[in-house]
């Protein structure tokens, strides 16, 4: 594979006039779209859009790198431009771009057309070749000088032989610069990455190794690109060098420069400031790189980054990794409701307390779903202090997040039967990450031949034990707020305020989804409905229907607003479907801890709705749980399936709402495209 057949000639276009950045961009999707490179067009401008968001793909000196790797690009391709006139597209150097390139990679597609596209990042970094190609007169003339130029550059490789034999080595740095490092070793090592690894990468590579040969100066150049990293760096070069230079706009392995001189920069430096970097890195100008113990990645060039950002970056760390546990067990215990239900319709027993689990096999299915969701906030905690704190953070995180679990106070260390619920596992999880960091400070001028020891010993052992003072204070908080509500809403029942009860109720269930409000308002509703009166069935009607309503409502939202939640978020929507209609709220947790300020207040005016119409129409339960499942012991069902709609639709709309746009609508309709595409396939194949 060479460029050649990557660029076709009905994808080049000379003397283009645009208007504007845009305007350029919709010229060039016109090119790919032309020779057949696009399953999607508008999916495809979204993505390349999306990148631009992030950070300008200009270089400078007159050349621009628009490029995606997206569903919406069927085939892999590149298409070109020059723009005498010149078009601004906000480049670093303030200089219009009149050479442009755009280039289109498929996901789940091989990476070696990447290593071809990344050679011709390299080669225009040459300012004779982007000369020559702007003077082209005909599309066949500068694909032709394109040729030449990469013939002339790797004359070792026949053109059938080039993706496999040699592409890796050339993409990643140039030959010149890896003998003179083989050679002597090198002085300087760096790293470079962009977010999408297609082109920034390769292109600072090449400007580096470019800028050390010229100052005599061997330096060897990890390029962590989409196809992942080539050219690694040995723990030799790095024992050897002077200094390291991270070009980087996204995580890289760190812990390895540990000791030594790095200079730490947007990967766009790495292209424009290659002499600064260098001299800077060998000068001992920069500072001295320590590595903090345990610790394996370190994000690089964030400095920048919004206090908010971080900590939604931890939050969400948390919630990736506690959405499986949530996934899983809600379902095995949706499953094991489902098996009474048949034992009890077969056998014309009455639905008891010990619902999901009056046999061998739903009370299985209930012990490992429950197991299951036994994991999630100390799981979610883990995480979230894992994020902040690196590895040293974890065990002292799913500490905390486990007592948040239980409701550990002073009085009863080993809980009780109020947990802290998710808000205080979440609470728990930024502490833990905290806790952690000030203890790697407070102990960071201990002997260094204690360092085996600190992330083995002292951070678990320090942080577990101040972990438990933390939460043995918060947790009686929690249950003082649990006795108050409760005192509340039997003053409400004794009333015969049943509406408004039944809006609270409501209200309740979905305020912490499994935190203490949401068990004070259930154990009301069991204590009522062990009274065995109308009474009693109707509130537990009420603390059902409020705790189905959130998983519901976060199921439709993410069909009929489907730009407010992230690809994985979406894919659970059948699941929380099944777990709102099986009366597990905590379907909804992962959602409501990504973004409490607006989930939240959405599922309560759902489950308020929902809880106020089921009281209203005096609707009744004789079963402590089960959802659908149990739904023939509900009194005037038909309106209870009202109050449920209602109170979904409710939360649904409240949520389209609050939440702000995530995902551009044009990404949503290129993801549908690709898996209308998979499918077809897949069906092609069977056929």
């Amino acid at each position: 594979m060479r460029i050649k057949d990557l660029l076709k000639v009905e994808a080049i276009e000379l003397g283009v006039s645009a208007a504007s950045k845009e305007a350029a961009i919709d010229k060039l999707v016109s090119l790919h779209d032309k020779v057949g490179n696009l399953a999607d067009v508008a999916g495809y401008k979204a993505a390349i859009l999306k990148r631009e968001s992030e950070s300008t793909t200009a270089i400078g000196e007159g050349l621009a790198v628009p490029h995606a790797k997206t569903a919406a690009a069927k085939h892999p391709g590149l298409a070109a431009i020059t723009v005498p006139d010149g078009v601004d597209y906000d480049a670093p150097d303030g200089q219009p771009a009149t050479l442009l390139f755009m280039i289109a990679a498929p996901e789940g597609a091989g990476d070696a057309h990447l290593e071809i596209l990344s050679r011709l990042m390299v080669m225009l970094m040459d300012p004779d070749f982007g000369a020559a190609l702007r003077a082209a007169k005909t599309p066949e003339e500068f694909l032709d000088i394109i040729n030449k130029q990469e013939a002339a550059k790797y004359p070792e490789e026949e053109p059938e032989k080039a993706p496999k034999k040699k592409v890796a080595a050339v993409a990643a740095t140039a030959a010149a610069g890896a003998a003179a490092a083989a050679a002597a070793g090198p002085r300087v090592v760096a790293v470079t990455a962009c977010p999408t690894g297609i082109a920034h990468t390769y292109m600072a590579a090449e400007a580096l190794e470019k800028k050390g040969e010229e100052m005599g100066i061997p330096i060897k150049v990890e390029t962590n690109g989409s196809g992942g990293a080539k050219n690694v760096l040995t723990a030799e070069e790095i024992a050897g060098a002077d200094g390291v230079i991270i070009a980087a706009d996204k995580n890289v392995e760190m812990a390895r420069f540990d000791g030594k001189h790095l200079v730490k920069v947007p990967v766009a430096d790495g292209i424009h400031k290659a002499e600064e970097l260098i001299t800077k890195a060998t000068s001992g100008q920069a500072p001295v790189y320590k590595a903090e113990a345990g610790a394996a990645t370190e994000e690089a060039a964030s400095d920048d980054e919004s206090t908010w950002r971080k900590v939604y970056k931890h939050l969400m760390n948390g919630v990736s990794h506690m959405l499986p546990f949530v996934v899983g067990g809600g379902i095995l215990i949706a499953l094991s409701f489902l098996a009474d239900t048949i034992y009890c319709a077969q056998n014309g027993l009455a639905y008891g307390s010990d619902f999901g689990g009056m046999t061998a096999v739903s009370s299985w299915f209930n012990a490992i779903g429950n197991a299951a969701f036994g994991f999630m906030l100390p799981v979610l905690a883990g995480f979230i202090a894992m994020s902040i704190a690196d590895r040293p953070g974890l065990a002292v995180g799913f500490v905390g997040g486990y007592l948040a679990k239980i409701g550990a106070t002073w009085a009863a260390p080993g809980g009780q039967d109020v947990s802290a619920g998710f808000l205080g596992a979440l609470l728990a999880g930024f502490v833990a990450g905290f806790i952690v960091n000030w203890l790697k400070k407070a102990t960071s001028k201990f002997p260094a031949s204690l360092d085996g020891i600190r992330p083995m010993l002292i951070y678990p052992l320090i942080g577990a034990a101040l972990m438990a003072v933390v939460m043995c204070t918060i947790d009686p908080i929690m249950i003082a707020i649990n006795n108050g509500i409760s005192t509340f809403l039997n003053f409400l029942y004794a009333k015969n305020l049943i509406v408004l009860l039944g809006l609270l109720l409501g209200l309740m269930m979905a305020t912490d989804m499994g935190g203490p409000i949401n068990k004070a308002a259930y154990l009301f509703g069991v204590g009522m409905l062990s009274l065995g009166t109308d009474a009693g069935y109707l509130m537990m009607a009420c603390v059902m229907i409020g705790g189905m309503v959130p998983p519901i409502a976060i199921a439709m939202a993410c069909q009929f607003f489907p730009q407010k939640f992230t690809k994985q978020e979406r894919s659970t929507a059948a699941t929380n479907y099944v777990m709102g209609l099986s009366f597990i709220t905590e379907g909804a947790i992962p959602f409501a801890a990504s973004d409490p300020a607006h989930v939240i207040p959405a599922m309560m005016v759902g489950s308020g709705v929902a809880g106020a119409l089921s009281a209203l129409f005096k609707c009744t339960l004789m079963a402590p749980h089960g959802g659908i499942f149990v739904f023939a012991t509900v009194g005037r069902w038909y309106f209870y399936l009202i109050a449920l709609a209602a109170g979904a639709l409710a939360g649904m709309a409240m949520l389209g709402l609050l939440k702000k746009d995530i995902v551009s609508k044009e990404e949503i309709e290129a993801e549908k495209a690709a898996l209308k595409a998979e499918k077809a396939a897949a069906k092609a194949k069977k056929a």
